[in-house]
């Protein structure tokens, strides 16, 4: 069941066995009839209550125990009993929105420390200079490319990295670094390889000079 049946409504199913179920709808008959764990599914009352999201010890929830024991029918009684049934049901309401609000407490400050984490993680897929700066920089009369040029010359600021990130961030620097020092052996080589060729090219000069002599 999902919420409460009270007496002459919802759905009644005996077993062979004599077990009786009572569904507070059809949607829990239907489910009842596919053979499906209520304890699976997150809607009802025994998964909710096995999840810690309900109240399962409190002294209101003895007024709705079954008991069967024959009571004589008797007006005044039952006039009693129903006004008892409110009443147990406001104070069920009260204690259930206290119960709530105590799980619930510091949610707020779970989310922003699982959105600071992640931020953190994935520092490097964020623009190094935010749109409302962008926007200043070129009120005070600066272009695209001057903007542009702040943004390569500006220092990364190094954030807390969580787990691998550090390695990960370590290693592509090194990489960077690496290539750098690449380019400017490659560089050298070929500044070394034109002086020779300049050399070359003075001497063959020289012998032709020689030679017209």
């Amino acid at each position: 069941m999902s919420r409460p049946a009270y007496p002459s409504k919802g759905i009644t199913f005996v077993r062979n066995d004599a077990r009786v179920f009572r569904f507070c709808r059809s949607k829990c008959h239907k489910n009842f009839k596919m053979k499906r764990n209520p304890r699976k599914l997150k809607w009802t009352k025994a998964f909710r209550k096995a999840a810690g999201k309900e109240m399962t010890v409190d002294s209101t929830l003895q007024f709705a125990a079954r008991r069967n024991v024959p009571v004589r029918y008797n007006r005044d009684l039952m006039a009693k009993t129903i006004k008892a049934m409110e009443r147990v049901s406001e104070i069920r309401q009260r204690r259930e929105r206290v119960f709530y609000k105590k799980r619930m407490a510091g949610k707020r400050e779970r989310e922003l420390a699982t959105a600071r984490k992640l931020v953190a993680e994935n520092e490097h897929l964020l623009p190094r200079m935010r749109g409302s700066e962008k926007k200043r920089l070129r009120e005070l009369g600066l272009t695209d490319e001057d903007i542009q040029e702040m943004e390569d010359k500006e220092e990364r600021v190094q954030s807390k990295a969580f787990g691998g990130e550090k390695k990960r961030v370590a290693i592509a620097l090194e990489n960077d670094d690496d290539e750098d020092d690449d380019e400017e052996d490659e560089s050298a080589m070929f500044d070394d390889e034109d002086d020779e060729d300049d050399d070359d090219e003075d001497g063959e000069d020289d012998d032709v000079d020689m030679d017209a002599d």
